[in-house]
């Protein structure tokens, strides 16, 4: 356990990526350093996927859209039809004030129950977003397609270890949330509601966070992992998981990705 000295030092290197934490919106990291892989990634490109999809397309649905970042990036490769959503009332306007003059849409809603009438896009896609299976296939048309890329089951999942006690083949008894099979739950999702899954693949990697502090920041913006994550009341935890995940390459965790791609038949 570590000393009282220790966790203030900790507390006080920590306070920056606290603060950011408390004043982030949308859906962009532009000043804290990126999080290096340590082996290759996903074999897929999620934005150059998109675009390809795409093509031919006469309406775009994005969901989840948060700061909007994304359909910015790829604006010239969407139809000139292209609507996003977005729930969270804070990234609602952001999105908003960036989308509007690239004449996107915004839909301020839940991505679960979509205010649209049954076939209207061609292309729907959804990055790190829940879904429907189920109200997707209904606002697809005929040929239509779903693009997502989704977190993986064993993303961080070193934290098992340390939030609750648990290990990894016991996750029940854990804080950090296991919200189970959510690719084979979409998988399946859309062969019920019609439509034909062409790709279903997912990746796990190593990385390397240059300091604890960006990992922190991560799970205060992602509250759903460890829902009564606290800094203060959990910076022993912090400090006995940086002292064993870290190594010459930095704070080493995993990342998962799962990209699905179906199609709704003629």
């Amino acid at each position: 356990m570590a000393s009282e000295a220790q966790r203030r030092e900790a507390l006080g290197r920590l306070a920056p990526y606290v603060e950011k934490a408390r004043m982030f919106s949308g859906w962009e990291f532009p000043d804290l350093p990126h999080p290096v892989p340590l082996e290759p990634g996903p074999p897929w490109d999620y934005a150059e996927l998109v675009k390809e999809h795409a093509m031919g397309a006469r309406a775009a649905l994005d969901l989840g859209t948060g700061g909007g970042e994304f359909v910015e990036s790829v604006r010239d490769e969407l139809p000139a039809l292209t609507v996003a959503t977005e729930e969270w009332h804070v990234n609602a306007p952001i999105a908003h004030k960036r989308l509007r003059p690239l004449g996107v849409d915004l839909a301020w809603c839940r991505s679960l129950h979509l205010p649209f009438s049954n076939e209207t896009f061609d292309l729907v896609i959804d990055r790190h977003e829940e879904l429907d299976p189920a109200e997707v296939a209904r606002v697809l048309r005929s040929r239509g397609r779903i693009v997502t890329q989704q977190v993986g089951r064993n993303n961080w999942v070193e934290l098992v270890c340390y939030f609750g006690g648990a290990t990894a083949g016991n996750r029940g008894d854990s804080r950090f949330v296991d919200f189970g099979d959510i690719r084979g739950a979409y998988a399946s999702g859309f062969e019920d509601a019609g439509l034909v899954v062409t790709r279903n693949e997912e990746h796990d990697y190593p990385v390397a966070y240059v300091e604890l502090g960006v990992l922190v920041f991560m799970l205060l913006i992602a509250p759903w992992t460890i829902p009564d994550f606290d800094v203060e009341k959990d910076i022993d935890t912090l400090l006995d998981l940086e002292a064993d995940c870290t190594t010459d390459d930095g704070l080493v965790m995993t990342f998962s990705r799962f990209l699905l791609v179906a199609e709704k038949p003629a």
